[in-house]
């Protein structure tokens, strides 16, 4: 009998007695393992943002003194909406809270609908702002500032929905608000969630305008009314873009969804002048700049994209998005730009008549990003969203876990300011990655400490010893003949000792150390292809090494479950070097190989952990597909990410996350951290985050009909 025979038979008799007394300790216990457990997951740049609402007037030149922040500086507060004067909705709002609204006789200088994210999930709120002058709110002592009501019209669940969902880009029409929701499960992997609902503000009753099986983002309603456009993939569906969403523009009754029609190939972000008029965003596919463009629908005969006339209104040579249009307004739009010559994005006017742009937001703010503009319906002011100023707020908005609400009871749900966050054996302590370096810090948040300065991906802890942590040390993203290697860190002796376990470095990584801390299962590159490999876990190869999967694809992300009796895994061996994974599971010593999660062609279905009984497997996929158009939010390298669990036979599929960032790298630790904030101290400057990458280039400006806009072209707002 050779060695490898003898260390197989070795390893299935130890991981048989494992499960054996993981079971046994299940049933003497008559308490079900995942009751109280926590589990922790990263979204990207989250923990950065510190947006809100903030106002200038349209018509004058801009300056600090004239900005009027709106919301409250309390989380992350975004996609404004200024109601109508008129409005019916607005009346009845101030009919129903009279109680607070009363506490001003005053009408209020500003008013808004917006979004709002508290626990992790966004609602939509109203708010009034009530001050003399809105040139006078600066220079007020600190006893004397503005007096804000604020309403919340839409909860971030309960008379909704039962089920947490993401709310977006509300608007007023009648009684009823206007919204992006995803709290209907659409029934097919990778197809999208976010459909557009009407809910009367009064009755709660609410009604689906978005037909089953289509998804739709960016609702604008227009100024009479009655009808409402949306950005829509229609029939054909999310393929998986992660920049432009390739949208087209639909149009249907705002009453009940009806006389749904596609107006516009190619775009998003619609809104509308007056009910013949939308202005919309495109990248323009000969040039490649982000530009706005008009489409005019006729007043008489049949509405389709033959019948439509569109035309390109801002010049190539920058990028111009996310427009806003006010009602019977044909002198100027609000658009948010990126110019070659900035790094930030900000809101400038395009005048209509002339052709020009005016400044509005760089004067006051040039190293800020600043998003989706909006106008008041007599075009006076326009609003817009950007990191608060932290130089005169309390900075108590960069957390290291964030708590969120959580549609299983009895497990706490945490956003980690970090990526690849894991427990250690006593859930005592969380380590973490935050490029570059490996951290440490209690499970409150607290002791914070640096234990390895490279760059380090994931992190998983020794089950038995209490201060080791494994992780995988070189390039991310990287070959399969990168310099990668395993490591153990001993975080516990008194100088940080580290034990490097493979050799060769041909992108060694993802360990995940088996339940009784002799085994660390991983995937390697040294075959060419990337794999799964099991080796001792204190002796590294040197102690033994085995071979788990073989083949012409990339098996990955691997985790040991705490029985023993499995380990779970993604892989694009259906399509290789495709891009697409799935979940599959095996048991340690070679057999039993089946897939555990198909996510639909082309679907991305990564970062499994098991839950702390092994029944269940958190990760992150693009089930739920797309959530937003992605050129409204900060960058996010995979926009579709969101967090679900599953049984362990891929049933039983449930969202935990809705929004539109990239959340991943999940655990699940057997210990209940209680559900409330934690805030990191503030190191250096807070609210940073990169924009959308690919709004950094300067597409084919080279080309006939493309020149860079000189900046004699751009003008101050007067």
């Amino acid at each position: 009998m050779n060695f490898k025979t003898l260390l197989f038979l070795f390893i299935v008799y130890s991981f048989n007695f494992s499960l054996i007394l993981t079971l046994a300790s299940s049933f003497t216990s008559g308490v079900d393992p995942n009751s109280h457990t926590s589990i922790l997951f990263n979204s990207v740049g989250r923990a950065n943002y510190g947006f809100d609402i903030y106002t200038l007037p349209s018509l004058s030149p801009p300056s600090n003194a004239k900005e009027l922040k709106i919301t409250d500086g309390v989380s992350v507060n975004f996609n404004g909406y200024f109601p109508n004067q008129n409005s019916s909705a607005r009346s009845f709002i101030s009919q129903q809270h009279q109680n607070l609204l009363s506490k001003t006789t005053s009408a209020p200088s500003v008013e808004l609908v917006y979004v709002t994210e508290r626990n992790g999930i966004s609602g939509v709120n109203y708010v009034a702002v009530y001050c003399d002058s809105v040139s006078q709110v600066r220079s007020r002592s600190a006893v004397e500032i503005p007096t804000r009501v604020e309403v919340q019209l839409l909860p971030a669940n309960g008379e909704i929905s039962d089920r947490i969902s993401m709310k977006d880009r509300p608007s007023l029409v009648g009684e009823n608000l206007i919204y992006v929701s995803t709290h209907e499960d659409s029934g097919a992997p990778r197809a999208s969630w976010a459909a557009v609902y009407s809910t009367h503000l009064g009755t709660r009753l609410t009604r689906r305008l978005t037909p089953k099986g289509l998804a739709d983002f960016s609702p604008s309603v227009s100024p009479s009314g009655v009808w409402t456009a949306v950005a829509s993939f229609g029939e054909r569906g999310w393929d998986g873009e992660v920049e432009e969403l390739r949208t087209d523009i639909y149009v249907f009754l705002t009453g009940d969804g009806s006389r749904r029609v596609k107006v516009v190939e190619h775009g998003g972000w619609p809104c509308w002048v007056d009910d013949y008029t939308i202005y919309f965003h495109r990248r323009s596919d000969e040039d490649g700049w982000w530009s706005v463009y008009r489409a005019t629908l006729p007043r008489v005969g049949r509405v389709s994209t033959e019948s439509v006339a569109v035309k390109r209104v801002t010049p190539p040579g920058l990028h111009v998005f996310t427009p806003a249009t006010s009602s019977g307004n044909k002198e100027f739009i609000a658009v948010a730009t990126r110019r070659p010559e900035s790094d930030y994005r900000h809101i400038e006017l395009f005048d209509l008549v002339r052709n020009e742009f005016r400044e509005v937001t760089r004067s006051i703010s040039p190293q800020t990003h600043h998003f989706n503009p909006f106008l008041s319906s007599d075009s006076t002011r326009i609003g817009y969203h950007k990191c608060r100023d932290a130089s005169n707020e309390k900075q108590d908005d960069h957390l290291v876990l964030q708590n969120l609400e959580n549609p299983i009871p009895g497990i706490s749900l945490f956003r980690v300011d970090g990526s690849f966050p894991s427990f250690s054996p006593t859930g005592s302590r969380i380590a973490y990655v935050k490029l570059p370096g490996l951290y440490v810090m209690d499970r409150d948040g607290s002791n914070q400490r640096q234990v390895f300065k490279g760059l380090a991906f994931p992190s998983a802890w020794d089950p038995v010893r209490e201060g080791v942590i494994y992780t995988s040390t070189g390039p991310i993203f990287a070959t399969e003949s990168s310099k990668v290697d395993i490591i153990s860190i001993n975080i516990d002796e008194e100088n940080i000792t580290y034990t490097k376990l493979t050799e060769g470095g041909e992108n060694n990584a993802f360990p995940s150390p088996s339940p009784d801390g002799k085994w660390v299962v991983f995937r390697s590159g040294r075959s060419g292809h990337k794999n799964l490999y099991i080796i001792d876990a204190q002796d590294g190869e040197k102690g033994a090494i085995w071979r788990l999967t073989e083949g012409p694809w990339t098996d990955t992300m691997c985790n040991w479950s705490p029985s023993g009796e499995w380990i779970v895994f993604a892989s694009d061996r259906d399509s290789p070097g495709s891009g697409h994974f799935e979940l599959y599971r095996i048991h340690p010593n070679g057999t039993g190989l089946r897939k555990v999660i198909q996510n639909g062609s082309g679907g991305r279905v990564n970062h499994p952990w098991f839950s702390p009984d092994g029944r269940r497997i958190v990760f992150t996929s693009d089930h739920a597909g797309v959530s937003a158009e992605v050129i409204s939010t900060p960058h996010q390298f995979q926009p579709y990410g969101e967090i679900f669990v599953a049984n362990l036979d891929g049933s039983d599929i449930q969202r935990l996350t809705h929004n539109s960032y990239e959340d991943g790298t999940p655990t699940w630790g057997r210990v209940y951290i209680e559900p409330a904030d934690v805030a990191k101290p503030i190191e250096g400057p807070g609210c940073t985050f990169d924009d959308c990458h690919w709004l950094s280039t300067k597409p084919n400006h080279g080309l006939k009909g493309a020149p860079i806009v000189p900046t004699t072209t751009r003008v101050q707002c007067v």
